[in-house]
Order: C-alpha cells, then sequence, then structure tokens
C-alpha cells in the first residue's frame, strides 16, 4: 500500500512514516499544500492521510479537489489527521470526501487499524489476507505458505501483499513500483526484480509468481 502523507510538522511526519514504513507501508511526505498537490498530480495513491492546518492552504480543500479535479489523481481512499476535534469539523471533513478522520494527538497503534480498516474496503477481510496457499497475519507480519511460515522482510511482506491483493492478474514492474515503493526508493526497475527473486526463493516450489515475458509478473494461486 502506497500512502501519502499530507503534515506540516516535520517531526511528527518523519516519526508517522518511519513507523507506517516499518509496517511495511510505502511513504511520501509532503509538508505543503503544494507539494501535496504535485505529488497527487503525477502518483497514484492507496490512501492519502491530510492534515486540513497546511502553512499554504487548507487541506479540507485538497480532499476536495483529490476527488473532483481531473488534473489530479484521486486517492483510492483519503484519511484526514488533524487537532480539529468539534464536531462540525469531524462532519465538513467528511463531507468533502474523507472516508475517516482521526483527532490529534492519536496512538499509532490506532492509525495503523484505521488504515487496516480502509483496506478491508478494498476486499480485506478482518486482519488475514488469503491467496491460494498464501495466507498474511496483516497485524503480526507473519506470513504462510500452507503450513510452512515465511521469513520475509518489510518489503517483501508489502509485495506479496499487493500480489495478493491482485491474484492472477499481469502486474507490471512499473505497477509495483508506483504501489510497493515510495520516492525514497531506487526508482530503477532493476529493486523490483532483487526483491522480487528474493520472495520467490523464499515461497518455494512449485513456484507461485510467474513472469509473463514482456509484460509483468503474476501470483498464480488455485482455489
Amino acid at each position: 500500500m502506497r500512502i501519502l502523507l499530507v503534515e506540516d510538522d516535520h517531526d511528527l511526519a518523519e516519526i508517522v512514516a518511519l513507523g507506517l514504513r516499518n509496517e511495511s507501508y510505502a511513504v511520501d511526505v509532503a509538508g505543503t499544500y503544494a507539494t501535496a498537490e504535485e505529488l497527487l498530480a503525477t502518483t497514484s495513491y492507496d490512501v492519502a492521510c491530510v492534515d486540513l492546518g497546511l502553512p499554504d492552504g487548507d487541506g479540507l480543500d485538497l480532499v476536495r479537489r483529490a476527488g473532483r479535479d481531473g488534473h489530479l489523481r484521486r486517492p483510492r481512499r483519503c484519511l484526514v489527521l488533524t487537532a480539529r476535534d468539534a464536531v462540525a469539523d469531524r462532519v465538513g471533513g467528511l463531507d468533502a470526501g474523507a472516508d475517516d478522520y482521526l483527532v490529534k494527538p492519536f496512538h499509532f497503534a490506532e492509525l495503523l487499524a484505521r488504515l487496516r480498516a480502509l483496506g478491508r474496503r478494498d476486499g480485506e477481510h478482518g486482519t488475514t489476507l488469503r491467496a491460494g496457499e498464501l495466507t498474511l497475519d496483516l497485524t503480526g507480519h507473519r506470513a504462510w505458505r500452507s503450513e510452512r511460515p515465511l521469513t520475509l522482510t518489510a518489503r517483501e511482506f508489502s509485495l506479496l501483499r499487493y500480489f495478493m491483493h491482485h491474484p492472477g492478474q499481469v502486474l507490471s514492474a512499473e505497477d509495483l513500483l508506483e504501489h510497493v515503493w515510495d520516492a525514497n526508493a531506487n526508482p530503477f526497475t532493476a529493486s523490483v526484480r532483487v526483491i522480487l527473486s528474493r520472495l520467490r526463493r523464499k515461497l518455494g516450489d512449485p513456484p507461485l509468481i510467474v513472469t509473463v515475458t514482456g509484460v509483468g509478473y503474476q501470483l498464480e494461486v488455485t482455489p
């Protein structure tokens, strides 16, 4: 899952982004309205976490525009993070197009739970994801093939999770970079091949992720 974190408090943004990356999320950080706008114009995000009090604009306006402006790529989900805790503010945020509203200060565990809840709206079931022989525990960051536990790095876990959200679908290296890597990652597709090669070895035989020559990669699953 690739997340856009729009937060003007630099220290808070760094702490939250580090925590999310440790949980295998890809995170891009924008400290201003203008930077967020630039990122939304060029990058597709699964979730945008938006602070309302930005130094150069209103985050609520950004939430509205993300859903209506054809020049911006609409995130699949939007979570408002703000110190504004009045009922009218919450109603305004949800009516503007946000899917959820979290008031500062918040516990990081609650943010993770809300991100998982947003993921369930896109097909996740509870805290466990299954595809064929594969099972992921999304909260414990554990993985199994049949009954065999898999020891995965955060990036490998995130890559496998994305494949499991798209079983049988051919995914290009660009697709994987767009949703599993963030702006801090190596921009070259070789990084996809390296991580994918390690993941394939850990999944074992028979291979579950196959190469579709000239197109991309596919997770083959059986019912």
